[in-house]
C-alpha cells in the first residue's frame, strides 16, 4: 500500500500518453519506464502511443462481446487470451501478456479499462449505427501488436433514441421532469475542468473508510470520469454537472481522472 501511494504522489498530473504520470514511478517517463519485450515500432495509434510487437505465437488476443443492459445501454464483455488485466502496475515496464484495455466508439477513445467487463451508458452514444473497438496495451502504455497491426477487437453497436425499437422505454409514462437527486454522501468534492485546467488545482480528498463521498464534475467537453482502484466511471457531457458518488470502502491512495483529456482532478486518501 505504501508503494501505491508513492507511485500515485510522484510524477506530473497527466493521463494515459507520452508523458510522464502519476501512474510512474516519481520522475519516470513512458520510455524509461518501457521494459524490452518484443520491438517497438515506430508506427503509433491515434493517441500517440508506439506499438509494441511480438510473435504471433501466444502473443494477447481479446474478443469484444456487446449485451444490452436491462435498465440502461450495454454491457461490454472482453475475452482475453495470454493476457492478463494488471491495473496496480499501469506505468511500470512492459510485461509479457500483461496490461490494460482502450474502449473507442468510431475511432475516439471513451475509457480505460482494468478488467473483462464494463457498462457503456447510453448516454455516451449517439444515435446510429457505430463500431466499438478495444485495443490491449501494456504497462508502459506501448500497444500490443502482430505483425504489425495492433492487438484489438471489434463489435457493432446501434444506438436507438428512447421509445423507439431498440431503445430503452418505460411504456407509456413519460419521462421525470426534474433531474434525479444524487445519492445522500458524507462528504461532496466539487471540480471544474475548462481550457484543459482543474480547478480547484488537484489535491487529496481525505475520507474514513465506510465514508461516501460523491465527486461533482464539470467539464467544458465531453469525457469519461475514472475512479481508479475502485473501477467507477461516469460519462461527463460537456458543459453539463455530472456527479458520481462512491462508499469509499477501502483504504490506499487512489487516483481520480479523466480519460480522454487525460487530467487528475483529485486523489482521494481513505484512511
Amino acid at each position: 500500500m505504501l508503494a501505491l501511494a508513492l507511485l500515485l504522489a510522484g510524477g506530473a498530473a497527466t493521463g494515459c500518453g507520452g508523458r510522464a504520470t502519476t501512474h510512474h514511478k516519481p520522475g519516470t517517463s513512458h520510455e524509461q519506464a518501457s521494459g524490452s519485450v518484443g520491438t517497438l515500432l515506430t508506427a503509433t495509434d491515434a493517441g500517440g502511443h508506439r506499438f509494441r510487437e511480438v510473435p504471433a505465437e501466444g502473443a494477447p488476443e481479446v474478443q469484444l462481446t456487446v449485451r444490452p443492459d436491462s435498465e440502461d445501454g450495454w454491457n461490454l464483455q472482453l475475452a482475453v487470451k495470454n493476457y492478463r488485466f494488471t491495473p496496480d502496475s499501469t506505468g511500470g515496464a512492459a510485461l509479457p501478456g500483461a496490461g490494460h484495455a482502450h474502449l473507442e466508439l468510431d475511432g475516439r477513445k471513451l475509457a480505460r479499462l482494468y478488467g473483462p467487463w464494463l457498462h457503456l451508458p447510453a448516454a455516451q452514444v449517439p444515435e446510429g449505427v457505430h463500431t466499438l473497438t478495444v485495443r490491449l496495451y501494456a504497462d508502459d502504455h506501448t500497444a500490443w501488436a502482430v505483425a504489425g497491426k495492433p492487438v484489438e477487437g471489434t463489435a457493432q453497436l446501434t444506438a436507438t433514441a428512447p421509445g423507439q425499437a431498440g431503445g430503452h422505454s418505460h411504456g407509456d409514462t413519460p419521462p421525470p421532469t426534474q433531474a434525479p437527486q444524487p445519492e445522500q454522501a458524507d462528504r461532496t468534492v466539487t471540480i471544474t475542468v475548462r481550457d484543459g485546467k482543474v480547478s480547484p488545482a488537484p489535491a487529496r480528498t481525505e475520507l474514513r473508510r465506510g465514508e461516501r463521498v460523491a465527486l461533482r464534475v464539470t467539464s467544458d467537453r465531453a469525457d469519461t470520469l475514472h475512479v481508479h482502484g475502485y473501477d467507477k466511471e461516469l460519462a461527463l457531457p460537456a458543459g453539463q454537472e455530472a456527479t458520481l458518488t462512491l462508499t469509499a470502502d477501502r483504504t490506499g491512495l487512489f487516483e481520480v481522472e479523466t480519460h480522454t483529456s487525460g487530467l487528475v482532478l483529485t486523489q482521494l486518501l481513505v484512511r
